[in-house]
């Protein structure tokens, strides 16, 4: 599934358009950035559709970010294992219950 990034910095939030099999794009906000993961040699990145109300809810999408050697943008990979998705969910929950309590 290939997927092409733009990047909008003018926002508090970094956005990235991913396109899906079919050609439609879709924008989303990245949540969270787990920056690597030593275990796994790779980052990850928690992305939500934009434009959702708070109380709304939403289905998080996760992928594996790879760097390019080259130093140009990296790609989305799918997530293959379990132990990568116990991983993210962890972070995850930290991140949320971090954010409840401020």
């Amino acid at each position: 599934m290939a997927h092409e990034h733009h990047h909008d910095h003018d926002h508090e939030h970094e956005h990235i358009t991913l396109v899906d099999d079919q050609g439609n794009e879709t924008l989303f906000e990245i949540l969270l950035t787990i920056d690597g993961q030593e275990e796994f040699g790779k980052s990850y990145v928690l992305l939500y559709p934009t434009g959702v109300s708070d109380d709304e809810e939403v289905e998080l999408q996760a992928y594996a970010y790879e760097e390019a050697e080259n130093g140009s943008e990296g790609e989305l990979k799918e997530i293959q294992t379990d132990a990568e998705w116990d991983m993210i969910e962890e972070v995850f929950n930290t991140f949320m219950a971090e954010e409840e309590a401020e």
